[in-house]
């Protein structure tokens, strides 16, 4: 830890990132503190780097379970590089293009659905094409993320 830790208010207010949120991503894992002798959290500098790791990933559409997984990879939980972010987007890169591929679907499908006005979870070409669900039984089905 560096000899100016932060405490909770001022990484929160130099990150962007609400002291409620800093206290999740402490107990899932992705950032760590230390304890002063009154038991009160404080951050090395550098968790304002890991932080807007986390950020820019979950900006991009990584989910939070992702992050924690390729943040656990880096040597001695240390803070991510500029290395570390390229080796770990080719990773995810694959994943984003699915998703690219996925909302230009829906963004050129969604003008029809709207248009027809009939919103049928039996026939919406949208929400349900070629009646694919119904492969999977009766019931509700949740859409792909």
């Amino acid at each position: 830890m560096t000899a100016t830790p932060l405490t909770p208010g001022e990484v929160a207010a130099r990150s962007g990132v609400a002291v409620s949120a800093l206290h999740f991503y402490e107990r899932n894992g992705l950032i760590t503190s230390e304890r002063t002798s009154g038991g009160q959290r404080r951050y090395s500098r550098d968790v304002l780097r890991r932080l807007a790791f986390i950020r820019v990933s979950q900006r991009v559409g990584i989910p939070l379970a992702d992050i924690a997984r390729a943040l656990a990879t880096l040597p001695e939980g240390r803070t991510p590089t500029r290395r570390d972010w390229a080796r770990l987007s080719r990773t995810w890169r694959g994943e984003l293009e699915a998703r690219i591929t996925q909302l230009e679907a829906l963004r050129d499908t969604l003008d029809e659905c709207i248009g027809c006005g009939c919103l049928s979870l039996r026939s919406c070409a949208l929400a349900n094409p070629a009646d694919e669900l119904a492969e999977r039984g009766p019931g509700a089905v949740r859409l792909e993320r």
